[in-house]
């Protein structure tokens, strides 16, 4: 199972929609065929495996690190791939998350008489899919904050200059967050001040040639929270290849210019009208299959995520410089009183070149 999750890591920047998943088929002892799934549409993990060991799979046990499919989708199912090569045993590292299909799969396996198993490296397998797993039982995606500050917790000088806080390792490692992502959110005031396009660069994602240019084949959702239409549409964001959703307050009849920019237009006020609706944003960003988003953006927007209580994952990248009490500050989140500071539950902190990035979880009052 360990070399199945391997396997399904290697779709990390490619299958979206769609989850990672990574199958081994092994027989007497020994492995007789391996696969993952590279990009939606193509051949699954167990299709793929079973492909590599033909005749071989006969009376084999498949370790595969999410519960076989049990419905037609762009493929035909997995479970009945595996029944028709005469598999044996079918080990299963979780169930579907899907709660109106969790658990088909392995029925199905069962019923035409192949043993099944379910929960080897679980934790483990759920950590390569949390925004599938999200969507699937909230119909929201897994929310990633991403911010850079210096050691003082400044993200820019008071002029808004802020190139470059961090190093260039820590810069691709963004790139890489970018390139795993279904959508990046970013606002209007970010935009401005950086002309950002939001785009995933292969040669900047410090990866493998080949496995690069995959990663930035597959064109992250570029969204842009716009309320009173700012950006101007010459701006580098509409000049860069890929989709764009412009989410904003009201239209005010502009939906032919955006169009002309390659960008649609999507009206979300709040109740008060005075800001974009940030959950029904996560809803419709759910509803076009985004698995995982990463909002960048600057100490307002990134502040409105939190105080809404709908960041799953804050990942801080720390510069060893000190820009001074009059720079910028990391988020705007108005907080009176120790009482009301928000705690975050710290898993992984690690040296990323010069810098260090902090993965955090935040924690909400229930």
């Amino acid at each position: 199972m360990a070399r199945a999750l391997e396997l399904a890591a290697r779709g990390l920047y490619t299958t979206e929609p769609n989850p990672r998943v990574g199958c081994v088929l092994v027989n007497g002892g020994q492995v007789v065929g391996e696969g993952w799934h590279k990009r939606a549409g193509e051949g699954h993990a167990e299709v793929n495996a079973l492909r590599e060991a033909g005749d071989r799979a006969k009376g084999a046990t498949a370790y595969v690190t999410l519960e076989p499919c049990s419905h037609f989708g762009k493929t035909p199912p997995c479970a009945d791939a595996l029944i028709g090569a005469g598999v044996a045993r079918v080990v299963a590292a979780m169930q579907d998350p899907n709660p109106q299909v969790a658990g088909r799969g392995l029925a199905r396996l069962r019923d035409a008489g192949i043993e099944t198993d379910c929960g080897l490296l679980e934790a483990e397998a759920a950590a390569l899919n949390p925004g599938f797993i999200k969507r699937m039982q909230t119909g929201r995606p897994y929310v990633r904050v991403k911010l850079a500050m210096s050691v003082d917790g400044r993200t820019a000088m008071a002029s808004g200059e802020s190139k470059w806080i961090t190093g260039p390792e820590a810069r691709a490692d963004v790139q890489r967050l970018r390139a795993r992502s279904g959508a990046i959110i970013s606002g209007a005031d970010s935009v401005l001040q950086d002309d950002s396009a939001l785009t995933v660069r292969a040669a900047e994602l410090g990866l493998p040639l080949a496995e690069a240019e995959a990663a930035a084949a597959r064109l992250p959702l570029r969204v842009l929270i716009d309320g009173r239409m700012r950006v101007p549409l010459d701006s580098r964001l509409f000049r860069e290849p890929g989709p764009i959703l412009v989410v904003c307050r009201g239209v005010r009849g502009r939906e032919q210019d955006y169009g002309f920019a390659g960008a649609e237009l999507l009206t979300l006020p709040d109740d008060a009208g005075e800001r974009v609706d940030l959950p029904e944003l996560l809803a419709e960003l759910g509803a076009r299959q985004c698995n995982e988003v990463l909002v960048e953006s600057g100490a307002g927007l990134a502040g409105a995520f939190f105080q809404a209580g709908l960041v799953d994952e804050v990942i801080v990248y720390m510069a060893p410089r000190l820009l001074g009490s009059r720079a910028r500050p990391l988020l705007e989140l108005p907080i009176d009183n120790m009482a009301g500071a928000m705690d975050l539950e710290i898993t992984d902190m690690r040296a990323i070149g010069r810098d260090w990035r902090i993965t955090a979880r935040p924690i909400f009052p229930s």
